[in-house]
């Protein structure tokens, strides 16, 4: 089969001499026969680590996972620094978690329980694949948006029935942050490990709004065709 990978400056066909396979080991057997030069990152080769997501046919999916089809055009992921072809550079993405303080901000000694446990389980799941940031279509816009992945992981920690200052982290995702977001779902289809940033934002505005915010977006709304208000 022939598949397509965007390199660093162009775009270059390949023969894959299987009839199914998975995309990393269609990698790893073009830069062992056919060209050294190619270059992408991977690790567990399990799903497990996140190393190795890519976009393929413009979706995000973990190389090591996804079974190559024919005609697949294979791309770094979005709004990451290109390092070379296939590689990125992640830590644009591990600094919006500084700016998100999303970690325990006053901790607080207290009884927890398996449903309390369960409510942000799935979320400490995240295997740092970037999926969810390649995917949102707001960073098309703003670059400055936290994206989905520090989000979610503040959903994670304000969640948490051992922080003691919830307001901490709620007034740190006001601008650029939980209002930015339009919702579109994108970053919750391409998750590898189901997590669904989209319902943790809306979390995080409810929650938002118990500390007095609400959408600037709609209060700037001008309501004068309508008759006023």
């Amino acid at each position: 089969m022939q598949i397509t990978i965007q390199r660093t400056h162009e775009m270059v066909n390949y023969e894959i001499p299987f009839e199914s396979t998975t995309l990393l080991k269609a990698l790893y057997h073009i830069k062992n026969n056919e060209d050294n030069s190619l270059t992408f990152s991977s690790s567990c080769r399990s799903s497990v680590c996140g190393t190795c997501a890519v976009r393929v046919n413009g979706k995000e999916v973990l190389a090591c996972s996804h079974t190559l089809q024919e005609g697949d055009l294979i791309e770094p992921l979005k709004y990451h620094e290109v390092q070379r072809d296939l590689k990125v550079n992640k830590q644009k993405v591990r600094e919006t978690l500084r700016t998100s303080t999303a970690w325990l901000q006053q901790t607080q000694e207290t009884s927890i329980s398996e449903q309390q446990v369960a409510l942000t389980e799935k979320q400490s799941d995240c295997i740092l694949c970037d999926s969810c940031y390649s995917a949102c279509p707001v960073l098309e816009v703003n670059p400055n948006f936290i994206g989905p992945f520090a989000l979610t992981r503040a959903y994670r920690y304000t969640a948490d029935p051992r922080e003691g200052n919830i307001q901490a982290t709620i007034d740190n995702i006001q601008t650029n942050g939980v209002w930015d977001c339009t919702l579109c779902g994108e970053c919750t289809a391409v998750c590898p490990q189901g997590i669904d940033p989209k319902m943790d934002i809306t979390m995080l505005r409810g929650t938002s709004a118990q500390f007095g915010y609400s959408d600037p977006n709609f209060q700037a709304m001008d309501f004068g065709g309508f008759g006023g208000f």
